[in-house]
């Protein structure tokens, strides 16, 4: 037998580093070549890694939520080919990519597993301090993703306020059992934590701490100002419904959404500054001459903005159509690595809790985005005459650094204008 280091392979594509998300073996475990042992999350895509040989888990490097770059040694085996192993992982070949472009001779080649969009991930890793396994030194809590239980001892463990995640196993093949329960309800209540078992903690991982780390970068580096306005739809909602039947009668299903997209990219193609992003690297402002419209999209992983591509050259069935495929695949997490690049301006739908207002936070590293609110009857005033009309009010945050306070509004009554009058623009896109 022999030991093989096994590093974070090059996954392409300029992936430097990945956070690891998830183990899916445990010190000591053996493994058959390709069994799932790690899941990676890279700012491209989430990869399963396989197992490179047959051989048994001597020592996890990398806690959960911990970030390893590649060529860094993540876990150890012992194996009887780990030294040929070793030598493929040393060799030139060209590496992986997380796009499907695998190469056969890369370690756990076989087990690498595109998802772009994947479920909420579950609770897994360790406090910090620990040693990398799971494992926790003197009072750092031991943490483990997927512990084993009866049926017995999971129903003592909810009835006493136990995690079992967080309770080391002195059972056969690291089961949790009902002593090693309640030895953990004693060491909760001797601590100083009055309301220790009334709290729950659950690290900050994957598809979370990206958005999180995201939003802070855009509140952090640029200078938010929003802008509000309504927006009186009623004929919107007339234009809507008249071509309902239609939309039914070629399986389209056609929300507001792609009205305002295309009111967007028409007010875009008026205000070019909108549709740019900064590059802090050169300190350049970059116009881009296409229109690359990010639809923000709620799913269990967390908030999505898969993007609707040249948008300005879609018609308006062409566009429900995109926006419903978008939506769905960001539900279901099957949308590929390109549905998620390169917007250029971003809108957000705010839906049914939409509230009065809203200061939406810009898509890094662009300059504008929109805030959709849902549409409500209200008085307004049309010649002269107070009447009810189907009222939508607007949120528009801008990059002060670069928009101005008047193209900003400038921008903003485009787009009103559109939809207030939308015969003008949307009869020619069906």
């Amino acid at each position: 037998m022999a030991r093989l280091d096994f590093k974070l392979p090059d996954i392409g594509e300029g992936v430097t580093e990945g956070e690891i998300v998830e183990w899916f073996v445990r010190t000591g475990d053996t493994v058959k070549e390709d069994d799932p042992m790690v899941e990676v999350m890279t700012d491209k895509a989430t990869v399963t890694i396989g197992a490179p040989c047959d051989g048994r888990v001597e020592e996890l490097r990398f806690e959960i939520g911990s970030v390893a770059r590649v060529g860094q040694v993540i876990l150890t085996l012992e194996s009887a080919d780990a030294t040929n192993i070793g030598r493929s992982q040393r060799s030139s070949r060209p590496p992986a990519t997380a796009v499907g472009d695998i190469q056969d001779s890369l370690p756990g080649a076989g087990l690498f597993q595109r998802r772009v969009v994947e479920p909420a991930p579950g609770p897994t890793g360790s406090e910090e301090n620990g040693d990398g396994n799971g494992h926790g030194h003197g009072g750092t809590a031991y943490f483990e993703a997927k512990p084993l239980a009866t049926p017995a001892t999971r129903r003592l463990a909810k009835e006493t306020g136990v995690d079992l995640r967080r309770v080391r196993p002195t059972g056969d093949k690291g089961r949790v059992t009902r002593d090693d329960v309640q030895a953990a309800l004693r060491d909760h209540m001797a601590e100083d934590r009055p309301h220790g078992l009334l709290e729950e903690r659950i690290p900050i991982v994957g598809m979370r701490r990206k958005i999180a780390e995201r939003m802070a970068r855009a509140k952090a580096t640029a200078a938010h100002f929003t802008f509000v306005e309504e927006c009186d739809a009623s004929r919107l909602v007339e234009m809507r419904e008249r071509l309902l039947p239609e939309a039914e009668r070629r399986g389209v299903r056609l929300t507001y959404l792609p009205f305002i997209v295309k009111a967007v990219t028409e007010a875009l193609h008026r205000h070019p500054v909108l549709n740019s992003a900064v590059d802090e690297t050169s300190n350049e402002l970059v116009y881009k001459k296409y229109y690359n419209i990010g639809v923000a999209t709620a799913t269990d992983a967390g908030l999505m903005v898969p993007v609707v591509h040249h948008a300005d050259r879609l018609r308006l069935f062409e566009l429900a159509t995109e926006i419903e495929r978008l939506a769905q695949g960001a539900k279901q997490g099957s949308l590929d690595p390109d549905d998620l690049r390169n917007s250029t301006f971003t809108i957000t739908s705010l839906g049914k809790q939409s509230g009065l207002m809203a200061t939406p936070i810009l898509n890094h590293p662009e300059v504008g985005i929109l805030g959709v609110h849902r549409i409500k009857e209200r008085p307004i005033v049309r010649d002269r005459e107070i009447v009810v009309g189907k009222v939508m009010l607007l949120s528009l945050s801008f990059d002060h650094r670069i928009v101005d306070g008047h193209i900003g509004a400038a921008f903003a009554y485009d787009i009103i204008e559109t939809l207030e009058n939308p015969e003008r623009l949307f009869t020619e896109f069906l």
